[in-house]
This record gives C-alpha cells, structure tokens and sequence, in this order.
C-alpha cells in the first residue's frame, strides 16, 4: 500500500479554495477523497500537493426553484445529501443508492464523480441526459459549462488547472419521463459494466424530445444520437434500441466483454422504450 507525504492545504470557503487553486495549480483537489485516496494507496498518482476542499460547507448545498423546479446543487453534495433531498428526480436518487457502500455514499461527492471523468461514473450519462450545466469557477470569474461539452476524452475534462467544478444546474422536466439504470456484477458496491441515463418528453402520444445517453460503452459518457433521432417526431418506438450497436465503442476489459455491454445497452435501452408504450 502507498501513501503521500505530500503538504495538504486546507480551505474552509470557496473563496479560500480558489485562493489556494490558483497559487497551487499542480496540487491534487480532495473532497470526499474516495477516488483520490483509492488512486494513492494504488501508486497511480503521486500528489506533490493536495488541496482540501471538505470543510467547504458553502459548496454542499442543494437549492430548488420551487416555480420551475430547477435544481443548483453544489459540488460538495454528497450521495446521501441527494437521497435525502424530496426535490431532486426519482431517477438521481436511484443513481445515488447505486454508488458503493453508505459509507461511500456519505462521503463521495457529486463534483467529484463529474471532475473523476472515469467512463464509468455511476451519474455521468444521467447529468449527461438531463443537459446538466456544470458551473466553473476560478479567482478571476465564473463559466458555465454543458455537460455534453466537459468531458473531452479518458478520463479529461474542460477544466483550467486553476479552476474548480463548483455547481451543477438542472432545469425542472415537468412530465418528462427521466430513467436510470445500472448494471454491474452484484447489485450493491459494484462497477458498471453498462450504465444509462435518459429523458423523453411525449406530448399528445408523440416523442418531442429525446435524450439517452450510456456510460462504460466509451471513453467517455455519450449520447445516442441515432436514437433519439429515430425516436423523436412519432410514438414510443422500442425498435429504435435496435440502433444502440451503432452509436457506441465498447471494448472488453476485465469487468465485461465488447459484446456483452453491446447486447446490454440494446436490451436496457429496449426495456425503458417498451415500458413507455
């Protein structure tokens, strides 16, 4: 097992956080730490210094627009935090259950998964499918970010040395239709080996608006744009799931095979249109 002795500078406020990001922009940003601490005693990184952002209370916060339901949830909210919070989409609470143990799940933070960029982030296609607008911040002023635009390849995100992810934004769906759906080894404290997040908007028996996306079938979280595309302007058609081998990359590893998570993602994908019908 390795360790670090590397100096850690702690913030207690945002502004203290981006004070310290910009002095030290080769630090390690900790949080949670249950990525960065698993990364350490594995030796596959090596911090010459680490930045504590816990004690951060101002960036835990999750705030609802009561009139459209929109959601800002700081980038320190926690899984258990998501759980217990009424306002937030049944499907982010069934993807927060989803993420390890209850220990994890009190310690590891939404940002944190973002930011962590692995293919296989349990929330990743789900902000994906929800248009969700990441809010960055550095010492000299703020950005918004979409989703779809922030995760650039293997586990690289749009994000400045200097800046931190510090919100993330959701706008209220009304009756749109939101779905989450992991597949893993086990069904507690497992990596996914398929994971999907959608949207569909139906109006009048007619799809308006589709967005699927899917996690571990690529480097990175994508959408399934032959699909929405085929579903968008008709009725629920679950022979659209028929295109899901044509929008994705995957490839075997040691949690599954290419064919494996081909054949999942269409049957997953097919399941949630069917139980639309």
């Amino acid at each position: 097992m390795q360790t670090s002795t590397a100096p850690v500078y702690t913030a207690h406020s945002l502004d203290e956080a981006l004070a310290l990001r910009g002095d030290h922009p080769e630090a390690t940003v900790i949080a949670g730490g249950t990525d960065v601490m698993v990364f350490i005693e594995a030796g596959s990184i090596q911090p010459s210094k680490v930045i504590n952002i816990w004690g951060c209370s101002e960036l835990r916060e999750i705030r609802e627009n009561e009139r459209t339901g929109a959601l800002c949830m700081g980038a320190l909210t926690t899984w258990t935090d998501i759980v217990q919070h009424a306002g937030v989409p049944d499907a982010l609470r069934e993807c927060a259950r989803t993420v390890g143990a209850i220990q994890i799940q009190n310690r590891g933070t939404i940002g944190g998964n973002i930011v962590n960029a692995s293919p296989a982030g349990d929330s990743l296609p789900l902000f994906l499918a929800m248009d969700a607008r990441l809010e960055i911040a550095s010492r000299s002023g703020r950005r918004m970010v979409e989703a779809r635009d922030f995760w650039t390849g293997y586990r690289t995100v749009d994000l400045a040395p200097e800046e931190l992810l510090v919100a993330v934004h959701i706008d209220g769906f009304g009756d749109d239709h939101i779905h989450y759906r992991k597949v893993g080894t086990r069904l507690a404290q497992a990596i996914s080996k398929v994971v999907l997040g959608g949207r569909i908007r139906i109006v009048d028996g007619v799809v308006t608006e589709a967005r699927i996306a899917l996690g571990s079938v690529a480097p990175i979280p994508l959408r399934l744009g032959r699909v929405e595309a085929a579903l968008t302007g008709k009725a629920i058609d679950p022979d659209a799931a028929l295109l899901v081998a044509q929008d994705i990359a995957p490839i075997d590893d040691i949690r599954s095979t290419a064919d494996y998570r081909t054949r999942v993602s269409t049957r997953v994908v097919r399941s949630w249109l069917e139980s639309l019908t």
